[in-house]
């Protein structure tokens, strides 16, 4: 999905991948966070596409890490008020989850909530179909 003045950047929903790097490499891939454990830093490129490098500094004061085996979240939200954009996501569970803003950017959460309904409930009819057994049900 690309941006457009009836999405906000900031809602457009992103799933992430990670990889654990001692030094971050020159280029960047979209969609993947780079972390340093040794460096104390998580890298990517912003969430909502724009392509601007994102940086965020791990400390007891700032940002926290979290690992659970799989996936990567951060706390707290992201927030690039800095770069054009204004992009503002929390990152959970290797998933750009866009922050809701107090009536700026509802209605484009409110998009995105059901574009991910939609989508579970395709993935669950297209299993259902799969099942062994279930050709009786289809005739």
């Amino acid at each position: 999905m690309q941006p457009t003045q009836s999405t906000p950047l900031s809602m457009i929903p992103q799933i992430l991948t990670h990889e654990f790097v001692e030094f971050m490499p020159d280029q960047l891939e979209d969609g993947k966070l780079y972390v340093s454990i040794t460096c104390s830093v998580v890298v990517h490129k912003c969430a909502c596409g724009c392509g601007n490098e994102v940086v965020i500094h791990l400390s007891p004061s700032d940002w926290k890490l979290t690992f659970d085996g799989e996936t990567i979240s951060l706390s707290p939200s992201v927030g690039n008020w800095q770069f054009p954009c204004r992009s503002h996501y929390w990152v959970r569970k290797n998933m750009a989850i866009p922050a809701i803003e107090s009536g700026r950017n509802k209605s484009g959460f409110h998009t995105w909530l059901e574009r991910l309904k939609n989508n579970i409930k395709s993935k669950k009819r297209a299993n259902k179909k799969r099942r062994p057994g279930n050709d009786r049900l289809n005739n």
